[in-house]
């Protein structure tokens, strides 16, 4: 028995090397271990940005409840700082990152590399964390998720560019694909999002030539990311049990309230951004960012500090506490807020402030009704769906990310039902979502940038 077990080993062994000695698997290894590197270097830096994003929200928090004046001096103070640093270095590092990833995707190309560099670059890296921390610091109703996605395909496409001369060549587009779905993956602790978010946002191509690369690196970002801060939920096990048989109309009218308000609220920013260009002056940038600050911190000292931050403490005190419906003026806040944070023009993510805006329908809905503990936690993650589905227009990604940040597996068609109803409803206020047009928009600015330069250049 133990000769029989010595040659099967030898067997394998001898199989092994053979391998190894093909060419056609060595250049497999060759082109897969850039994706891996990348994928590494994504979770540790998603890892240290998601402990300085806490830290940043954790000081607009003390000064609020310890000294509420002062926010109408940190709060103008760090947005127009924020603001002037995309301005000054790196101006595609605006806002959430998604828009200028997708751009990237789509432009690839032998001859667009330094088109790509614009969107995407170390530079646009460091830019994309520093204004977006600077934000968070001033109470801007902002997320990281977002600028996490730019920043790891900036990652990817560095190690890309990297890679010397010899080395097997590997498509720029797919490095940039996977690596926005390893920082979504690494940013939620959701895998499976980052998965379907690339198949279904960010990329029109066929899926299989390159399906091993985006798992393994989602993979890796994952685990990086994990193995530093554990294996956490991004929100936690709110319970779901003994569900009523009607709640499935709750869902709908949840589903229908948020897609509609998710997708109106895409409108307001794309109708102020669109008038925002019109400003030739830099006092006028100046004034409006100086107004949106001075509005959020006015309505934070009177009405509600709910306004300011990401709004992940709103989701997890109506998902795990007896404090389960908010004010009717919750929700209405809770869209200002991402409302003037995202059009100041300094980065910054839209993903958590449209689940918190989501979460709070739920909950209020919820609160017309008087809903049992388990159905309210059932509507309010049907409105984190529906309302980030109004925004992205990405209905799968949205109920996978929420059934991921959960880990609440047998609610998993009434959060699809949730997105598919809610993707419906928000064409009636845009047949786009809020990342098509600003992508649009991406292409266009640089495209003109180009003939600005090739008319500046002299002729030869």
């Amino acid at each position: 028995m133990l000769k029989s077990l010595i040659q099967n080993i030898r067997y394998y062994l001898k199989n092994a090397f053979d391998r190894l000695n093909n060419h056609a698997y060595k250049k497999s290894v060759l082109q897969a271990i850039p994706f891996w590197v990348a994928s590494i270097i994504t979770g540790l830096i998603a890892v240290v940005y998601t402990k300085l994003f806490l830290m940043a929200e954790s000081v607009t928090r003390y000064l609020y409840h310890q000294y509420a004046w002062a926010l109408f001096i940190l709060m103008p103070v760090c947005f127009l700082f924020a603001w002037w640093l995309v301005l000054r270095f790196a101006p595609y590092s605006k806002g959430s990152g998604i828009p200028q990833v997708v751009a990237a995707i789509q432009i690839t190309g032998p001859k667009t590399d330094k088109q790509v560099s614009r969107l995407l670059s170390v530079k646009v890296m460091m830019i994309k964390i520093s204004s977006s921390l600077v934000m968070a610091m001033g109470g801007g109703a902002i997320g990281r998720e977002g600028p996490t996605i730019q920043i790891a395909a900036s990652v990817f496409k560095q190690v890309n560019d990297l890679l010397p001369g010899w080395w097997p060549k590997v498509a720029k587009k797919n490095m940039i694909v996977t690596g926005a779905a390893a920082g979504l993956a690494a940013a939620f602790n959701t895998p499976l999002g980052g998965i379907v978010f690339a198949i279904e946002e960010l990329t029109k191509t066929h899926f299989s030539y390159f399906k091993t690369a985006i798992f393994s690196s989602v993979i890796i970002a994952g685990l990086t990311a994990q193995g530093i801060l554990g294996p956490y939920l991004y929100l936690g096990y709110p319970k779901i049990f003994d569900l009523s048989g009607y709640i499935f109309f709750g869902v709908a009218l949840v589903a229908i309230i948020s897609g509609l308000l998710g997708s109106s609220m895409s409108k307001v920013i794309l109708v102020i951004l669109k008038w925002k260009s019109r400003f030739r002056f830099t006092h006028q940038h100046v004034l409006y960012v100086g107004c949106c600050a001075l509005t959020l911190g006015t309505l934070a000292t009177f009405i509600s500090y709910d306004i300011l931050g990401s709004g992940k403490d709103i989701m997890q005190t109506v998902l795990f506490s007896d404090d389960k419906y908010v004010s009717w003026y919750t929700p209405i806040l809770r869209i200002i807020g991402p409302v003037l944070s995202f059009t100041t023009g300094a980065s910054g993510g839209i993903f958590a402030p449209a689940l918190a805006s989501g979460a709070s329908i739920g909950s209020m809905v919820s609160g017309w009704f008087e809903l049992s503990e388990t159905n309210t936690n059932l509507l309010i993650l049907s409105g984190m769906v529906g309302f980030l589905t109004g925004v992205t227009r990405s209905p799968f990604t949205s109920a996978i990310l929420v059934l991921e940040m959960t880990n609440r597996h047998s609610v998993i068609f009434h959060l699809i039902l949730a997105g598919m109803i809610s993707s419906v409803v928000s064409i009636l206020i845009d047949k786009h979502s809020l990342y098509d047009h600003l992508k649009v928009q991406y292409i266009k600015e640089l495209e003109v940038e180009d003939i600005k330069e090739n008319n500046a250049e002299p002729a030869k």
